[in-house]
């Protein structure tokens, strides 16, 4: 039986508990086996053959943590090395710059913008949305990925966020969804794969992703 590690980066502001309960259960249906590490050590995410990058709350204090720890540089170093998931405010951070908190730079890893949904934000009949976008919304695969195995077209993830991301590159989009306007809801690039949603929080569909991602090799 194979063995692997999975490292969940730990820099304070991301939902670990659940992203990493919910790659145990996914490693624990594998034929092979997975050791699950929730760490902020740069050494030990370098190790790890598969690395998820989370995030949740505003974008400010997550790259206030990010560079503070160094984060930036190990992720700059796994993207080169091997596959990584990146999640909700994680996809976020690999943008060029946020409109959140007034303003604020991100890695600039993908190029693009992350965007306030604005304010109203109507729906194809006029009618007001609510804000945070909250809830179970399809989500559709524009292009053929790995990570896209075994998953129906439009199936329906969980979303919890206020700004979206818009990428100036559409080569890049993996998926979309709808809310007031289109959503680039996944991007992809060589061994990185990301996602708005929460994969964690979405069910069968969620699980599936995350299952694809402990067989994916980085290839698209």
């Amino acid at each position: 039986m194979s063995k692997s590690t999975v490292a969940v980066i730990d820099y304070g502001m991301g939902n670990l508990h659940s992203v990493a309960s919910a790659v145990e259960y996914v490693a624990s249906h594998l034929d092979k086996t997975i050791d699950v590490v929730v760490t902020g050590d740069a050494a030990t995410i370098l190790k790890a053959d598969r690395v998820i990058f989370p995030g949740v709350g505003a974008i400010r204090d997550c790259m206030a943590e990010i560079l503070r720890a160094e984060v930036d540089q190990v992720v700059a170093e796994v993207a080169k090395t091997k596959p990584m998931l990146a999640i909700c405010v994680g996809m976020q951070a690999l943008m060029d710059s946020s409109e959140e908190n007034g303003g604020v730079d991100c890695l600039g890893m993908f190029p693009g913008q992350v965007k306030f949904f604005g304010k109203p934000l109507l729906g194809e009949k006029g009618e007001t949305l609510k804000v945070p976008h909250m809830g179970w919304n399809q989500l559709h695969q524009t292009i053929a990925h790995p990570m896209w195995s075994g998953i129906e077209q439009d199936s329906r993830f969980y979303f919890v966020h206020s700004f979206y991301v818009h990428t100036d590159d559409p080569s890049l989009v993996a998926g979309t969804t709808e809310y007031g306007k289109k959503i680039h809801a996944a991007l992809h690039h060589d061994n990185i794969f990301a996602v708005q949603c929460h994969p964690e929080k979405s069910s069968t569909a969620g699980l599936k992703l995350l299952s694809n991602f402990m067989h994916w090799d980085g290839q698209g």
